[in-house]
């Protein structure tokens, strides 16, 4: 942490995110916000932490779209602001973006939005970049660390110079990779908010403000067209010319230059690529008549680049283009060295062994990496719900099923969580969709449908749909999984847990009284109390109404950190009667908690006693009685 908020120019070691961190910083940023979700959210527990050292204010939003709102406040009160999220929260901000562009901006505000190709950590792999050219606003995209901090520190110039907001795009691989930065010095902060009264924000006329933002976005493309952040290495006559951005663009360099294509290909590396730097553009156009597009997620330059072209069709002549449409590159998912090398071997009859390419960068992992089914950790209060879930509905016997949200709850859709998750989608929809549910009774519809999200995900967009079920009197049961965090991303604060982003105490906003003062029915319960959980949750289904079960237990990971749990496994080897009992080994193969292990040569269950955390939940599943708890 000393490295972000060193006041002098040094050589760092930083992550991706980190990196942007300190962009903002040396960009003299006041004001810092967002909604925590993977690959982003490094960007603001960093800040939160400088804000000990720096004069700056740093929160956790309740969404992404409050996040954009109270950083838009100090914009207009002059200072300069930070917004991060990852691409399923730009979708939350959009409705306030798409106004905000219009009304314009003081102070320099900067969009992160980090994009997830290959959904490693998302229910989509969406490509946020088409918000920018939706609401007309400038779009960086930085292909490393360095190049991270310094678009970051230069969007807030940007912004300024344009009186609107400029929009930084990261991916998962540039967000958490590390390399060498180098950083500058830290500007005073010590600028002072200030609402001039003699100015206003708003759209209207709103033609007339669509126009002002039209020449803003025009002024940006100028701008563009002498940026340092567009480069291109190759011949002055390349046989084909690659327009690449992002992460993308380190791929294909390091593809032409293992296959010994430097002297054949250029590559045209676009780090603003919205609006196009159409000057630019226009002259590598010409030189060569071959053109291969790389990026991800989406083909968004390659038809915004395909369009231009048609423009310039007089001028810069006829071209074959090769990209996404074309098939030469994957419509979807991430990006390889091994992608490019095949592609630009193919089109220069190169040869090349892929496997021998496979096997050698194989070799480099010393060690053979085991296999890792998608699971909950030790100690996990969900494996608990969904335990209690499945053991209520499968009592009640009408088809039942759990509609399902995001977080590490999402798991529940694998063994893991028993399979019990039959849809995910958005934040929040998993109650939603339940709404939905709950009106369907007219129509024939009698399976009962429990409904699970977590804590912040409550705060963050579970309350409009239960003032939906309560407005529409749908029959629901929400059962709200309070692990006392935003785990999945890194263990966020959020309103329910009484303490802010820089670790200020604050009040709980109560989960309880805030379902109660909308008439639902609201009973709390224990995970870990599998049984008696289960039958709770059967009681519920057999009512109708609104029906909320907050199931509260601390995340594993964070009892672990503050003290851990009371017991010690242990497994009565003479009690366990291994394949010979009847349950058909249904501690590890059914309940599958990763501390319980089958030792093939016992022919028995046995602990781990390195990954077990000492929940002592699996006590309850054995019909033999063969785990034991022992008090530490």
């Amino acid at each position: 942490m000393t490295v972000i908020i060193k006041k002098r120019e040094s050589l760092e070691l930083l992550q991706g995110n980190e990196a942007i961190a300190r962009g903002a910083l040396e960009g003299g940023v006041r004001f810092c916000s967002g909604y925590p979700g993977n690959p982003s959210s490094e960007i603001i527990d960093t800040l939160a932490r400088a804000a000990h050292s720096l004069s700056i204010y740093v929160e956790w939003s309740v969404n992404e779209k409050v996040a954009l709102e109270a950083a838009t406040a100090a914009s207009f009160a002059g200072l300069r602001s930070i917004i991060c999220m990852k691409q399923n929260g730009v979708n939350v901000a959009s409705d306030f973006l798409t106004n905000l562009t219009l009304s314009g901006t003081k102070g320099g505000i900067v969009l992160v939005s980090c994009d997830d190709p290959n959904g490693i950590s998302s229910t989509n792999e969406e490509d946020a970049r088409p918000f920018a050219t939706l609401t007309d606003i400038p779009l960086l995209e930085p292909a490393s660390p360095q190049e991270a901090l310094e678009m970051t520190r230069w969007a807030f110039e940007l912004s300024e110079e344009i009186q609107n907001v400029v929009m930084l795009r990261s991916v998962s691989r540039l967000s958490h990779t590390r390399s060498n930065v180098q950083m500058k010095d830290l500007p005073d902060f010590n600028t002072k908010a200030c609402f001039d009264i003699s100015t206003s924000f708003h759209t209207f006329p709103v033609v007339e403000k669509h126009k002002a933002r039209d020449a803003k976005l025009l002024k940006a493309s100028q701008i563009f067209e002498e940026s340092p952040f567009n480069r291109y290495e190759g011949p002055s006559r390349p046989e084909l010319l690659v327009i690449t951005s992002g992460c993308a663009s380190n791929y294909v360099v390091d593809a032409v230059g293992i296959l010994g294509l430097k002297d054949r290909v250029g590559i045209l590396k676009l780090g603003t690529t919205s609006p196009l730097p159409v000057k630019l553009l226009t002259g590598y156009l010409s030189t060569c008549d071959r053109i291969l597009f790389a990026e991800e997620i989406d083909p968004f330059l390659e038809k915004e680049i395909k369009a231009l072209a048609g423009d310039l069709a007089k001028e810069i002549g006829s071209k074959e283009f090769m990209g996404k449409a074309s098939g030469h590159i994957p419509s979807c998912g991430e990006l390889s060295p091994g992608h490019l090398m095949e592609v630009l071997g193919n089109l220069f009859n190169v040869s090349w062994k892929k496997d021998e390419y496979r096997e050698k960068i194989s070799g480099l992992i010393k060690d053979a990496i085991p296999p890792r089914e998608f699971g909950f950790c030790p100690g996990c209060p969900h494996r608990g719900s969904y335990y209690a879930i499945k053991l209520a509905l499968t009592w009640d016997n009408r088809q039942g099923f759990v509609s399902g949200d995001i977080g590490c709850y999402t798991l529940g859709i694998w063994p893991t969580g028993f399979n019990q998750v039959k849809s995910v989608h958005a934040m929040g929809s998993g109650l939603g969709l339940a709404c939905g549910y709950g009106k369907l009774d007219q129509f024939g519809f009698d399976q009962p449908v429990v409904t699970v999200c977590g804590d912040s995900t409550f705060y963050h967009s579970g309350l409009p749909a239960l003032v939906n079920a309560t407005f529409n009197q749908a029959d629901v049961l929400l059962l709200i999984l309070d692990n006392s965090a935003t785990a999945m991303t890194g263990f966020q604060p959020h309103p329910g847990c009484g303490k802010t982003a820089m670790g200020d105490v604050t009040d709980v906003v109560d989960m309880e009284k805030l379902c109660r003062s909308m008439g639902a029915e609201v009973m709390v319960a224990d995970p870990y109390e599998m049984e008696k959980t289960a039958q709770i949750i059967y009681g519920l289904l057999q009512k109708r109404g609104q029906r909320v079960l907050i199931l509260r237990r601390k995340c594993a990971l964070v009892q672990g950190r503050e003290g851990g749990f009371p017991y010690k496994i242990e497994i009565d080897q003479d009690l366990c009667l291994g394949e010979e009992c009847g349950c058909n080994r249904y501690c590890t193969r059914i309940f599958r908690c990763s501390g319980l292990v089958w030792d093939n040569q016992l022919g028995k269950a046995c602990i781990d006693n390195i990954i077990c955390v000492g929940c002592g939940i699996c006590a309850d599943i054995c019909p033999q009685g063969a785990i034991n708890k022992i008090i530490k």
